[in-house]
């Protein structure tokens, strides 16, 4: 009796074997797009950024005084308006090391949904193109500070503070929104949820103990 005749198709091999490219290309695509969107963007380079922090600090004192802040935020204003020039003037004498973490929580809360992180981002690039200026215009951020649920201010506007507190050279960074995804991520490593957030020392503490707690270092 004859030996049966071999019948393989081909053409399904084919049609399987293509099927399991694009399916492993796809997945490919997904998992790189997922680690876009976790990634945590390009860090800055300034002698005022601490690399493993992401803070950009100030003065050279033994105490510790971290304020995570949102230029959307009126409540950072407001803490601003009360301890701000103190806790720059104990930064300028070297009584304190304070460290200022830009953060975006209220992106919601700007029409075009990026004011925190465009306006984070900027203090970034003010801080690696012009350190000396970075205060100035941290400053500035607050006295122009837009309303919560507006547009906020547009990187053309953030350039022009940016210019006035003389850091010009950053016009380009803030535009192209270098750091704004380091912000994001920074927001998350740090579990902000709320600003302001103080923490002296390495620990956080209560909005309610600030008060108390600045008097004990700054007098």
């Amino acid at each position: 009796m004859a030996a049966a005749k071999s019948n393989t198709n081909w053409f399904v091999i084919g049609v399987s074997a293509a099927v399991v490219v694009v399916l492993a290309v796809l997945a490919f695509f997904v998992v790189f797009l997922n680690n876009q969107a976790t990634a945590p963007g390009t860090a800055p380079e300034s002698t005022i950024v601490n690399e493993e922090t992401g803070a950009i600090s100030f003065g050279t004192g033994e105490d510790e005084i971290d304020t995570y802040v949102d230029f959307m935020c009126p409540v950072c204003g407001q803490f601003e308006d009360v301890y701000g020039e103190q806790l720059q003037a104990a930064a300028a004498d070297n009584q304190i090391t304070l460290n200022i973490h830009p953060v975006s929580i209220l992106n919601r809360l700007s029409t075009t949904g990026e004011f925190s992180s465009l306006s984070a981002g900027s203090m970034y690039c003010v801080a690696e193109e012009a350190p000396d200026s970075t205060l100035d215009y941290f400053n500035l951020l607050f006295a122009n500070q837009p309303e919560e649920n507006s547009a906020g201010l547009s990187a053309d506007e953030l350039s022009a503070l940016a210019e006035q507190a003389g850091a010009g050279a950053a016009a380009d960074c803030i535009a192209d929104g270098t750091y704004n995804k380091f912000v994001e991520s920074q927001t998350q490593v740090h579990e902000i949820s709320g600003t302001p957030t103080v923490e002296i020392n390495g620990t956080r503490i209560d909005n309610s103990e600030i008060a108390t707690e600045f008097a004990k270092i700054l007098g």
